[in-house]
């Protein structure tokens, strides 16, 4: 089986823009800036770090972009392992991409109720307060909708790992069980409303984290071995 390597290391970086903007977007400035309990210094702290907020929609935006290229990039990799696994993962990663596009316009929202446009005057301080928590809760719950396929596109993709013959199979072990993890987070989230707070929420995507950082890593620094095809 022949592989490119020049495609293994493009789809290394691809993953790794993907997963560095990703933490960005998802969990650094929201933890900077975001207090759940407290709205009012919630909406104090994005108006005094505006330009961390702005970026973080922009990293977001670039996130989904580059996720859209790789899948894409990782079809040509594995569709000689698997044609039909490999188009699979393809269509459940790139459904995600129009949800958390449409998904940022929330926080788009946010910009709009933090800019002192004259027509803001009707609200209270308040009442502005609570639009923004209100946009950051249905930008999470976009999120949870995506979350659907960010999961499930780990399963072929996990797979096509464990087959593949050149990356290791205790990464596809762990991108398959990681896919499971995510989805069953994804029903927990919807059918308890205090999933969050249960000690599982904390461990159920562990290996998803270490199956796809551990595929990136290993494209980008590790590349891939070609292997040798048996003479009969």
């Amino acid at each position: 089986m022949e592989v490119n390597k020049k495609t293994a290391r493009l789809a290394g970086l691809l993953y790794f823009l993907v997963v560095v903007m990703g933490i960005f977007s998802l969990l650094y400035v929201p933890s900077k800036l975001i207090v759940w309990d407290n709205p009012a210094q919630t909406v104090e702290n994005i108006i005094a770090s505006e330009s961390l907020f702005r970026l973080e929609i922009l990293s977001g935006l670039l996130c989904y972009l580059f996720f859209l290229l790789l899948p894409l990039v990782l079809y040509q990799l594995f569709k000689n392992v698997n044609k039909n696994f490999a188009v699979v993962m393809v269509v459940l990663a790139v459904v995600s991409i129009p949800i958390s596009f449409s998904n940022m316009t929330h926080k788009f929202d946010i910009l709009s109720l933090i800019s002192g446009a004259e027509y803001l005057n009707a609200y209270t301080p308040n009442q502005i307060q609570t639009q923004v928590m209100l946009a950051l809760d249905s930008y999470n719950y976009g999120n949870l909708i995506a979350q659907t396929f960010w999961g499930l596109w780990l399963f072929p993709f996990g797979y096509l790992v464990f087959k593949s013959r050149f990356l290791p199979k205790l990464l596809g072990v762990f991108l398959m069980v990681g896919s499971i993890g995510y989805f069953l987070d994804f029903v927990g989230r919807i059918v308890c409303s205090d999933f969050g707070s249960l000690w599982i929420a904390d461990y159920i995507t562990i290996p998803a984290s270490i199956g796809e950082i551990g595929t990136c890593l290993w494209l980008l620094i590790m590349g891939i071995k070609t292997p040798t095809t048996k003479k009969e």
